[in-house]
């Protein structure tokens, strides 16, 4: 009986095993957990920043320049990620780059939600010259080269924050006024819809009582999925010199600060990368489960 008892013991654990590891996939595969702990580690470095960092980003140092990080050789626990070219903190770098990546996302989303949606709610509520004077600028807007436009933009009016914001806004409201147009072409013809204008009910009404309600989810996933592109956005025309001004602690300043140092010093540019890449894919994936959450077609495909 014992020999029994001990032999059935471990293949009790090995099943237990094999459900907690079930059950965590599961869990990992149904509900975005990854991605909200690297989004909830972003906003809380961009909103506690000050108090989070080890050091002030901008305080130069040229004794430490390119100092290593802590588990390479040289590398001490004052630069836990290393240091720049000018000897100043790249961890702490880092982390004021998330205040403004979600200072520039936060805003250029705002207006151009703002914007695009109002345009799109119009253009397909009330079609006629109003639907093709509004897609003709989205048209125009979108075939514009944007980089283009940003190189141009941060010579005529210098490197500000403002202009940044304003170009990613302009870049943003297109897409919401399209989604947002063809949402309202669907909905307009619903039979409530329909009741509330034969009741007389003022057009402006009915959009922001009857037809708006109905565009929320889809203006949730797209402002998350287009979030991930703004950053991405923001990083390329700070490399290029059309962004952020320095000494701000941007991202994409930071990778172009070390671009001649690749092979001596990989982490100036590597570690911001990094940053880049997690919020960006954190993002998308968000994205994708709002998207797969909101749609019934998804959900039964579960």
């Amino acid at each position: 009986m014992q020999i029994e008892t001990r032999a059935i013991q471990p293949a009790t654990e090995s099943v237990s095993s094999h459900r907690r590891r079930t059950r965590l996939w599961y869990i990992l595969r149904r509900w975005p957990v990854i991605p909200v702990v690297i989004l909830f580690l972003l906003v809380l470095s961009g909103v506690f920043a000050p108090f989070v960092s080890p050091a002030e980003p901008t305080f130069t140092n040229l004794r430490e320049r390119n100092a290593p990080p802590v588990w390479m050789d040289g590398g001490t626990t004052k630069h836990l990620l290393g240091a720049d070219p000018l000897g100043r903190d790249l961890l702490s770098r880092i982390i004021h780059g998330a205040r403004v990546s979600l200072l520039v996302v936060g805003v250029s989303i705002g207006a151009g939600l703002a914007v695009g949606v109002s345009l799109g709610l119009m253009a397909g509520y009330y079609g006629g010259w109003w639907d093709e004077i509004i897609m003709r600028l989205a048209d125009t807007s979108r075939a514009v080269p944007f980089i283009l436009i940003a190189l141009v933009a941060a010579i005529v009016f210098g490197q500000k924050l403002t202009v940044i914001l304003a170009i990613l806004a302009f870049a943003t409201w297109p897409v919401f006024a399209r989604q947002v147009r063809a949402e309202v072409l669907v909905l307009r013809g619903m039979d409530y819809v329909s009741v509330a204008r034969v009741l007389g009910a003022p057009s402006m009404r009915i959009m922001r009582r009857h037809i708006l309600p109905g565009l929320i989810n889809t203006v949730v996933v797209l402002a998350t999925l287009q979030v991930g592109t703004l950053i991405l956005t923001e990083a390329i025309l700070s490399f290029l010199g059309a962004g952020i001004p320095p000494p701000t602690p941007a991202w994409g300043v930071m990778i172009a600060d070390g671009q001649d140092y690749l092979t001596n010093a990989w982490w100036v540019s590597f570690f911001p990368g990094l940053a880049i890449v997690l919020t960006v894919t954190a993002f998308n994936f968000m994205g994708d489960w709002l998207r797969d959450h909101f749609d019934p077609r998804l959900r039964q495909l579960e």
